[in-house]
């Protein structure tokens, strides 16, 4: 295995300790130096990674739930997600956190894109997929995830997300992702 060679630009990593180490959330204290020799302390966030779904129906709408966000104490709307235990698969836990929110499984699913919402201060691997289709299993949804569940037209998203109603970096990015395909007559 080949080691890449450091880059100038490169930040050098001294040390890491951590502060506080919970079941979600590591936060620890990185000890950086720039390229120019300055040298500081920068927090650092590491979750466990998640997985959300952007389930679109034969007639061009997305399952999304209406929820309350308490950190930024507003109601949005989200797409269903959440958490991968420990070992699971992204796809896995997609799937079965779009059952366990809103009572419909996911036909098909395909990835749609991967990021990580705030490279320069938390690592977290966030995956979007895609379904094309889904089932109602008769379950009812978890009253503590939403308020309510519905089925949003499409052409109706991107009033969402500029009117702030949709603010979730998953929701947002997963949803403008099937907005492309769209534009380009993939979906």
């Amino acid at each position: 295995m080949s080691v890449e060679p450091k880059r100038a630009s490169e930040w050098t990593i001294h040390g890491e300790r951590v502060i506080d180490d919970t079941r979600r959330a590591v936060l620890s204290i990185a000890d950086v130096e720039l390229p120019d020799g300055v040298r500081f302390e920068q927090y650092v966030l590491r979750v466990p990674g998640a997985a959300m779904v952007v389930v679109v129906d034969d007639e061009q709408r997305v399952l999304m739930m209406w929820r309350h966000r308490f950190v930024i104490n507003r109601w949005v709307w989200e797409l269903p997600g959440g958490y991968l235990d420990p070992d699971e698969d992204p796809m896995v836990c997609a799937a079965r956190e779009v059952e366990e929110e809103t009572g419909w499984r996911p036909r098909a699913i395909e990835k749609l894109i991967g990021f990580q919402p705030m490279v320069g201060t938390i690592d977290q691997d966030n995956v979007v997929y895609l379904a094309r289709g889904a089932d109602f299993t008769r379950s009812a949804p978890d009253i503590n995830e939403a308020e309510r569940i519905a089925w949003i037209p499409l052409h109706e998203v991107r009033q969402h997300i500029a009117d702030g109603m949709i603010v979730g970096a998953g929701s947002v990015s997963g949803l403008l992702a099937v907005l492309l395909l769209k534009a380009a007559g993939e979906l």
